[in-house]
């Protein structure tokens, strides 16, 4: 019995020496060892990065819940112990949120529309068509790309003051229109490198078939410009949406509710409204001189205005990260 155990563990022992001594295992056990460390590694870095960007986004969602008696209390830092819905009402009302939200889609939405139509068109001719003083014109619009707004703001504005569009949302169609509104130097950038990177017989076929300048780009170089076209068009509603230098320049949310301006000035807005009987009545208390509840409320306000655009990215996402690749930012 003892002679058979004492061979047996011979045996093992004799093949895992001949195992380890064998280099084809050892390289197969090393590529392992290897594939095992670099997946860890970069697991663990992605869960820290999301760590990281979604903290924030969760503790604001958190908070926003937590019913406004708790703000002072030392012992509910993160589950509150009673849930509510009074800071998002609070923070509704004092950005107007259902008209402010329309209003703010609404800009954002025709000045996408403006800004790709003309940055597309700017970005072809650039590209494809040989004129005089093309490079030097090309040179202008990466200026306009380097140079801050804040140095052209009072000639602008003193610009749309004399011709009457202060305080109007068309000032900053006009903007878009004659390729001067948010980045609109960079979407040129993006359309000219992406026109530039498609096969010249796609024109010259269609020039054969008697099709025109605005024809050609119309028709043919265009539709395949979906790439770019997602990409110029998430990046020109997500920064109009979120834009607050523009529309406070030229007063354009004096005379409608916008987020942006809503969120600039809520504050005011808040303790103003926290003074209210009626919101005193139904909040229980008076919360007006509370500064760390008027941190809270501001907080909520900021997630609520940049939800539809959370979610609006949860349904193109797939499309967006593949035109990205296509127009060539990454890297």
């Amino acid at each position: 019995m003892q002679t058979n155990l004492i061979s047996k563990i011979k045996d093992i022992k004799n093949n895992f020496v001949a195992d380890m001594k064998d280099s084809n295992k050892n390289i197969r056990r090393k590529n392992k060892l290897k594939k095992f460390l670099v997946s860890f590694f970069r697991t663990f870095l992605i869960i820290g990065l999301s760590f990281i960007i979604l903290f924030p986004i969760i503790q604001q969602a958190i908070w926003g819940f937590h019913d406004p008696s708790q703000v002072n209390n030392p012992a509910v830092i993160y589950i509150p112990e009673k849930w509510s819905l009074l800071n998002f009402k609070v923070a509704s009302i004092a950005l107007d949120y259902g008209k402010a939200l329309f209003n703010t889609f609404r800009i954002s939405l025709i000045t996408m529309l403006i800004q790709i139509f003309i940055t597309a068109i700017a970005g072809y001719a650039f590209a494809r068509l040989k004129f005089k003083w093309n490079k030097i014109l090309f040179v202008f619009v990466v200026i306009t790309i380097v140079i801050p707004p804040n140095a052209l703001m009072m000639s602008r504005r003193n610009y749309f003051t004399n011709i009457g569009l202060t305080g109007n949302e068309l000032a900053l169609y006009v903007l878009a229109f004659f390729g001067m509104g948010i980045r609109s130097g960079i979407f040129i950038y993006i359309f000219k490198s992406f026109f530039e990177g498609l096969p010249k017989e796609l024109e010259e076929s269609a020039m054969i078939d008697g099709a025109g300048v605005f024809r050609t780009f119309w028709n043919i170089m265009l539709p395949n410009a979906k790439g770019a076209i997602i990409t110029v068009g998430l990046f020109a509603f997500v920064w109009q949406w979120n834009d607050s230098y523009y529309t406070n320049m030229l007063q354009v949310g004096s005379k409608m509710p916008l987020l942006s301006t809503g969120l600039a000035n809520f504050i005011e807005n808040v303790r103003g409204l926290l003074l209210k009987p009626e919101m005193v009545q139904l909040m229980g208390s008076d919360y007006s001189k509370i500064v760390e509840y008027h941190t809270i409320v501001l907080n909520v306000a900021a997630l609520l205005a940049m939800l539809p655009l959370l979610v609006m990215y949860l349904f193109v996402q797939k499309n967006f990260v593949e035109s990205i690749e296509r127009t060539g930012i990454v890297g």
